[in-house]
């Protein structure tokens, strides 16, 4: 890794073709790379760009499973290669710079006749007192002092880590090291003691620290001399699946799932895995049915990259669900309106489409052999700026709940 005050990186947007899916960061041992997802519009300045990789890092902890983080492929290449447990680097510097320095533990020093306030059970156990005008004087008294003890274990096992830490990823908070640390690295020892202070602290903070010093010794005890890491997936279509659901959908969506199942002619039944929709989405009375595919026509304009028949007539079969079940109709029997959409990623900034639109519709997919003029027989196309949704993942909006519901409802027209 390089050791000079300002690490060697560079952040690149991928193109999500073959071989080029990793979203995420990774190290050859050298340089550091940051990947971004395909459509991702990334900030030119180098300030932008820590910004942009805090968003990323935020989204990938957020919103991916420790199973799409290992990676076979990069694990099968090099079986040294660990997946970098990139939130306890991220909580041992945040703790560093928010405590202003190191961890350190402070011990109580008593001194004779020191200028502090006297520490009177302590006087009173130790110093004699001499009569004096019907009372008693102590003529030496004791007072209570806190010194900070820099040589303590845990003091010094934390330096490590903030080195480590601020080698790896402390480009995205200064390019100011922190002082170098004189202890050796040993794996058993450094465990112990860091497990033994655990077990006796109360503080929160503290415990915070500790257990991510404790993930982060254990990763390098793992990884040994190895400075190859990654963090992140090389699926990220299942992170922008469960983006769109945290934005735009309801929580509890199994009412929405058709079911099926084989009758045999013995009496035997066999209940069959459910359909899942990826989302749905509840506004103006209306329920809007959406498939988030992780596709590249944001990107390119081709329309081979485009959803295909057995996405549409998926959608459809949802749809149809939906609008015919009898549980989804009203109390005057009338059935829900029922609208299908694809979400795909883009960037709102450039071409092939540079509108400058958060959401933009860019078409319909139908299904020839249906004829009933039911909405959820036209599939709409929506681009959505991934970069926006990405930084929109703090908490549910229903203002974008409305804007993606009007925008189909609005657009919803026969195309020619």
């Amino acid at each position: 890794m390089n050791n000079s005050n300002k690490l060697l990186y560079q952040c690149r947007v991928d193109t999500n073709e073959e071989g080029d899916n990793f979203v995420g960061i990774r190290s050859d041992g050298e340089t550091i790379e940051v990947c971004f997802p395909l459509g991702y519009n990334l900030g030119d300045t180098q300030e932008e760009q820590k910004k942009d990789i805090q968003t990323l890092i935020r989204v990938l902890s957020r919103f991916s499973s420790s199973k799409e983080k290992l990676l076979p492929q990069m694990l099968i290449q090099d079986k040294k290669t660990v997946n970098f447990p990139i939130q306890a680097y991220l909580s041992i510097l945040e703790d560093y710079y928010s405590r202003g320095g190191y961890y350190t533990e402070a011990e109580s020093v008593y001194r004779t006749n020191s200028k502090r306030p006297t520490h009177w059970p302590k006087t009173i156990r130790q110093k004699r007192p001499y009569p004096q005008d019907g009372s008693f004087v102590y003529l030496a008294t004791i007072a209570r002092e806190t010194v900070v003890d820099s040589s303590n274990i845990i003091t010094k096992i934390n330096q490590f880590c903030v080195n480590e830490a601020w080698e790896k990823i402390g480009w995205l908070f200064t390019s100011t090291p922190p002082q170098k640390s004189s202890i050796v690295f040993q794996e058993h020892l450094f465990i112990a003691a860091l497990r033994e202070k655990l077990a006796q602290t109360n503080n929160e903070k503290n415990k915070i620290l500790i257990s991510s010093m404790i993930e982060m010794i254990s990763y390098l005890g793992k990884n040994k001399e190895n400075k190859r890491f990654y963090y992140g997936t090389a699926f990220f279509e299942h992170v922008w699946e469960r983006l769109i659901d945290f934005n735009f959908g309801i929580r509890n969506k199994e009412d929405y799932f058709p079911k099926t199942a084989w009758y045999l002619g013995n009496g035997d039944k066999r209940v069959n895995s459910a359909l899942e929709p990826d989302t749905i989405m509840l506004a103006n009375g209306k329920v809007f049915i959406l498939d988030a595919k992780y596709y590249r026509f944001g990107a390119t304009a081709v329309p081979s990259d485009l959803p295909m028949s057995t996405s549409i007539n998926k959608q459809i079969t949802y749809g149809e669900y939906v609008a015919t079940e009898d549980k989804f109709k009203n109390q005057c029997g009338i059935s829900p309106t029922v609208y299908n959409v694809f979400l795909m990623p883009y960037d709102s900034t450039s071409l092939p489409f540079k509108t400058g639109r958060t959401m933009y519709r860019v078409g319909e997919a139908r299904g020839d052999w249906k004829k009933s003029g039911a909405e959820y027989e036209k599939v709409q196309g929506v681009l959505l700026d991934i970069k926006w949704l990405m930084q929109r993942a703090v908490r549910q909006n229903p203002k974008d709940i409305n804007t993606l519901a009007q925008l189909v409802e609005n657009e919803f027209t026969v195309i020619s």
